[in-house]
């Protein structure tokens, strides 16, 4: 099963919607702060685009979304970038999100060779959490004017470590670990594709015209 976590009014099609809202298509109406109404091991994919800042206690909701998930589920997140202005101000967000998350979510960190690179923690090293995801695929969206051609990946690499508001959005794709597993396992699965958001259809579409 496919599931949409916070659907709103634009489920992604094929999927289980679910969200707070009565929306049209919506098909489990919950809180997802208050537990998610699903039997354990049930879902195989889970899109959680854009509403994970919402959530109250984020180790509570991703563990729940661990419960819910198979051995080797995927778990898409796409959600914005920290150190950016307008989501630094936007008083609804309660959860960050960059780079360095994914170490967070593991006690046992898997870097993919391809993507972008989740840093080690220096000084206060990441608690081992209630569950166990494995970092798949990180990828970064840059906001104007860095988000054409005219920056190399070096030079993105440099100013989004120098300075605010160079990154929009970040999206990763994890995969939820319940059984031993293999960096063999790891790797093969970090290079397979796997669906995105429809958010992201516009957003990369938009980069395409720009650097016609």
């Amino acid at each position: 099963m496919k599931i949409d976590i916070g659907c709103g009014s634009c489920k992604e099609s094929g999927y289980l919607g679910i969200d707070r809202t009565a929306w049209p298509g919506v098909d489990i109406i919950c809180d997802i702060n208050e537990g998610i109404p699903l039997p354990d091991n049930t879902a195989e994919f889970v899109m959680a685009s854009r509403v994970l800042p919402y959530v109250n206690n984020l180790f509570a909701v991703m563990a729940e979304i661990h419960r819910i998930s198979v051995h080797k589920a995927v778990i898409c997140i796409l959600a914005p970038y920290a150190h950016s202005f307008p989501h630094l101000s936007n008083p609804l967000f309660k959860q960050k999100f960059d780079e360095y998350t994914p170490r967070y979510f593991t006690g046992s960190f898997f870097q993919p060779a391809s993507g972008a690179v989740s840093p080690e923690i220096p000084d206060y090293p990441a608690p081992v959490p209630p569950f166990d995801y494995r970092l798949l695929r990180m990828e970064l969206f840059y906001q104007y004017p860095f988000d054409n051609t005219l920056y190399e990946s070096e030079e993105l690499e440099i100013l989004k470590t120098l300075q605010s508001n160079v990154v929009h959005e970040i999206m990763y794709h994890f995969v939820a670990v319940k059984k031993p597993i293999t960096p063999e396992e790891l790797a093969a699965m970090s290079r397979k594709a796997y669906p995105e958001p429809q958010a992201l259809l516009k957003r990369r579409r938009h980069a395409q015209n720009r650097q016609v």
